[in-house]
């Protein structure tokens, strides 16, 4: 429990050096026995004023735990220069104390024509104990002069009977300090102000009891309830290079088949993927390098491998398009060439897992020397891509795990909507597209099925592809060549995942799905309610296009915005069942509605008008 004591008015004018002299609050405080500890403040400092700039803020403990908070404002300047925060000070005081000196007419002038009016409007609405105190003993106190051309001494002195006077007119005890000292100060005005503080902490003890009582028949404030969690969608795991170690195993679509020197075939596999990871492989195939790769992939080249010269696959430049027959390639070195088909897989998986490279040649060779022999072969053939391979990278990659492994092969990105080794075009939208069979079978299988079986789009060189946009389907083949796509906004996100759903790639599907909904989370309230997107258009298609997971959960933040989108036109175009759904799941409940607007209802009608204003 506390007690606030607002102080008004300057004891300490009238005295030569008055900043040096005591002042009745902090003498009372600083001297008399009840106080247990004292702690004066300025709010943090003596130069700053944060809260309430015109006062002085003090604060005590008095009769134990008792609080007392001081709030002394010597300069009606300060008062009136902050007068809104300053009237609601003094509103709050429990006690008021007026001081001034009798030495100083101007001092007490101060106090009658400003703190006093405002005392008297507080005074009309409760009682508040005030004190007023006349601090100082009278000098120069005979009649003054009756001639009108002396001031010297006219109004110097503030008469008793003013204070009197003034002290009646507002219902305040009256008290001359003559000297501040332990019998004025201690015993005469802190008699009074112990009484007035007594006086308070009564009534306040049984307000509070009277506040307990009628508690218990308050309206207690309705509770919000947290809205439904939505539905979390998670993405399944890459299936990037388990796709092209099928594509490997399955043998679809290969366009290049490895030979001994005895002309024993070794392996088959795909140009796309192999120029991808080397680019020994691309000077050997006869494509061209955007950066110069300087003489060593040539010279690795010429040492590894040779073109079978009875075959007129390849041109002087590159590969012809469309061509169906293999290119037939002779492996030059025995080790490799013995150890080719493990060589293929560790190139297809893309990790650069060496310490699992090496255990499959060791079991394979069970030789040390020609283990190191192929290893530092096959290092070679990365270590010409300088755009994916560099020396640092051969000495530091036999150290790492096979977790920290890093892709050698990371994507196909370097042959998407690239023509070179391309052997399908798409038609969309007028513009071509050119594509590669190999990686369309390993990463879809709708198109595998559609390159495979008896369909026109098995021999065909052009395929057209209707209902989807450009920009639509080269996001989709980007995935199919990178595992990664890039959308533009939520629109262009929902026409990918139909596209997606089309051709039955699931875990696109997946990506399109976390894109929208991201971005509708990230949405705050003023934009759902300006945006021209029709949030329930979107449900409907991704009901459409068997997207469950999506369709449940916009149906679900639906109702977790139920103020905006209930009153948005297209919430018409939901069913009953829908719309019901909805209503079931809105957040906030009706029921808290109703709830809040009953205790709104009790609180205005209880509610009392502002004391002061």
């Amino acid at each position: 429990m506390s007690v606030r004591i607002v102080a008004l008015g300057n004891e300490r004018a009238g005295f030569e050096d008055s900043l040096q002299q005591p002042d009745l609050i902090t003498t009372y405080f600083g001297r008399h026995a009840i106080i247990r500890h004292v702690e004066e403040r300025r709010l943090l400092s003596f130069a700053t004023h944060i809260t309430f700039p015109a006062f002085v803020e003090y604060q005590a403990y008095v009769f134990g735990r008792v609080q007392v908070l001081i709030h002394d404002c010597p300069n009606w300047e300060l008062f009136d220069n902050d007068w809104y925060r300053s009237r609601n000070v003094v509103g709050l005081a429990d006690i008021i104390v007026l001081k001034y000196s009798v030495n100083d007419k101007a001092s007490f002038q101060e106090v009658k024509d400003n703190y006093v009016p405002i005392i008297k409007r507080l005074l009309n609405q409760w009682t508040v104990p005030v004190i007023v105190a006349a601090v100082g003993t009278r000098q120069n106190e005979g009649p003054p002069c009756s001639c009108p051309l002396c001031t010297s001494d006219k109004g110097s002195c503030v008469p008793f009977y003013e204070g009197i006077e003034l002290s009646k007119e507002i219902g305040a005890a009256y008290l001359e300090l003559h000297s501040l000292n332990d019998f004025y100060v201690g015993k005469y005005f802190g008699g009074v102000l112990e009484y007035f503080i007594i006086q308070c902490l009564k009534q306040k003890s049984s307000q509070k009891k009277k506040k307990r009582r009628s508690r218990p028949h308050m309206i207690p404030p309705p509770r919000l309830g947290e809205p439904v969690k939505l539905p979390c969608l998670k993405i399944e795991e890459s299936r990037y290079h388990r796709d092209l170690l099928n594509l490997y195993y399955s043998s679809l679509c290969t366009d290049v088949v490895f030979f001994s020197k005895d002309g024993q075939e070794m392996a088959r596999a795909h140009r796309v993927v192999l120029c991808n990871a080397s680019h020994v492989f691309m000077l050997l195939f006869g494509l061209e390098i955007a950066s110069h790769p300087g003489e060593l992939p040539g010279k690795v080249a010429h040492n590894l491998f040779a073109i079978d010269q009875g075959d007129t696959t390849l041109n002087s430049s590159q590969a012809s398009l469309y061509n169906s027959q293999p290119v037939r390639v002779i492996i030059l070195d025995s080790l490799l060439c013995a150890c080719y088909s493990e060589v293929l897989k560790f190139i297809y998986t893309g990790t650069n897992c060496w310490e699992e490279l090496k255990s499959v040649l060791w079991k394979k060779l069970k030789n040390l020397e020609q283990v190191k022999h192929v290893m530092e072969t096959v290092k070679l053939l990365f270590k010409c891509n300088t755009k994916t391979f560099c020396s640092s990278d051969v000495s530091n990659q036999t150290t790492k795990s096979k977790g920290q492994s890093q892709s050698c092969c990371c994507s196909l990105s370097l042959f998407f909507q690239n023509p070179d080794l391309a052997d399908v075009t798409f038609k969309v939208q007028g513009a071509s597209i050119y594509a590669h069979r190999a990686v369309l079978v390993a990463r879809c299988e709708v198109m595998a099925a559609m390159f495979s079986g008896y369909y026109a789009e098995t021999t065909a060189c052009q395929i057209p592809i209707q209902g989807v946009s450009k920009e639509t389907f080269l996001s989709f083949l980007e995935y199919l060549y990178t595992d990664a796509c890039c959308t533009a906004s939520i629109l262009q996100a929902m026409a990918l995942l139909i596209c997606a759903e089309m051709y039955q790639i699931h875990r696109l599907q997946q990506i399109c799905e976390s894109y929208i909904v991201t971005q509708l989370q990230s949405m705050p309230s003023r934009q759902l309610v300006s945006t021209n997107l029709n949030i329930v258009n979107l449900y409907n298609k991704a009901k459409f296009h068997n997207a469950t997971r999506l369709s449940t959960w916009l149906l679900h933040f639906i109702a977790s915005n139920y103020l905006i989108f209930s009153q948005k036109l297209e919430f018409q175009d939901l069913s009953e069942d829908e719309q019901a759904f909805v209503e079931n799941h809105r957040w906030p409940s009706s029921s808290y509605l109703q709830e809040l607007t009953e205790y709104r209802h009790h609180i205005h009608s209880g509610r009392s008008r502002c004391i002061l204003m």
